[in-house]
């Protein structure tokens, strides 16, 4: 077998193994496909050339898997592709001081046990306990507890 043939199997491998770790965690499909991309072009080695040179390529892929898996995890690989912003908006940030126990609106979603609702002209983040609600119905506020308001139907 041919040297090229020997190294694109183990390149591949290699690459299906980073993919694992940093891309597709859990399934472990890509993982045994890697490895065994390398098995075969390490025992292709040992098939086709000399004992020796198959010590030499298997030194040599534990090594390199080893720095590829290294290099890769550092965080200043990725820090060019990480994204940047930060989400600095909430759920309720409107003064809940407007509504109170007993205040009725309407559903503008489905709440499903949580959803939108139009409540003295604002729109809240609301949440329903257990039951879901549909879009348009008539609810009143039961509890407000931690900047969470719990609706039913009215």
């Amino acid at each position: 077998m041919s040297w090229t043939i020997i190294l694109v199997l183990i390149l591949v491998g290699l690459l299906f193994l980073i993919l694992e770790i940093l891309v597709v965690p859990g399934t472990t499909v890509v993982g045994i496909v890697g490895f065994i991309l390398m098995a075969i072009g390490i025992w292709q080695t040992y098939a086709f050339h000399s004992t020796t040179t198959g010590h030499y390529v298997l030194a040599s892929t534990l090594v390199l898997s080893i720095a590829a898996v290294a290099l890769s995890l550092r965080s200043k690989t990725w820090d060019r592709a990480m994204l940047h912003t930060e989400l600095d908006g909430r759920a309720n940030m409107r003064d809940l001081a407007k509504i109170n126990i007993g205040d009725e609106g309407i559903s503008i979603s489905r709440l499903a046990p949580m959803g939108k609702a139009l409540i003295n002209d604002e729109y809240y983040e609301v949440s329903s306990p257990g039951e879901f609600i549909d879009e348009g119905k008539a609810i009143v506020i039961t509890k407000i507890e931690h900047k969470k308001i719990f609706v039913k139907l009215k």
